[in-house]
């Protein structure tokens, strides 16, 4: 009957230690440490079309600073044909004067006006950024991949200036 009693008690206290032990629920925290996952320092320069039969393809395109010294590129077009991947390059020198590709970005998506993997494009280069603003170049935006027909340009660096800076 001891045994009995040593029992119920030991189960009573365990049950009680249970029910008095509250787990407190943490809300998740929806903010970034102090500097991350802003984009403060960018660049933007106007895309306009250039087929004269009038298809219109126009946008921006946009150089962000990262915290990394990266610099992601974003492109947003209108009037883009649906369905098509528009081919995205910087080219040497002003518009309709340079022939030699300085990056090949990714494609842009006809149905959405922007890059078809990724929001941006990663440009690894350290010193890609503090150069753009004497970069001598543009940006050339192809009917398709395998037509090189340039449906909009925008100029870049010293060619143009910024539409927006901050």
């Amino acid at each position: 009957m001891r045994q009995y009693i040593n029992n119920i008690l030991l189960l009573t206290m365990i049950f009680g230690l249970l029910i008095s032990c509250e787990q407190e629920r943490l809300d998740p925290v929806l903010t970034t440490a102090e500097g991350g996952g802003t984009l403060d320092n960018y660049i933007a320069y106007s895309v306009i079309s250039t087929d004269p039969m009038g298809s219109n393809v126009y946008g921006r395109i946009v150089f962000y600073e990262t915290t990394l010294d990266q610099t992601l590129v974003q492109l947003s077009l209108y009037n883009t044909i649906d369905g098509e991947m528009h081919p995205a390059l910087i080219v040497d020198g002003a518009a309709d004067m340079g022939s030699t590709t300085i990056i090949a970005l990714d494609d842009v998506s006809g149905s959405t006006g922007e890059f078809m993997t990724n929001k941006f494009f990663v440009i690894t280069d350290t010193d890609f950024y503090d150069s753009i603003m004497t970069l001598d170049a543009h940006v050339s935006i192809s009917l398709s991949p395998s037509d090189d027909t340039i449906v909009a340009t925008g100029d870049l660096g010293i060619n143009a200036d910024p539409v927006e800076t901050n």
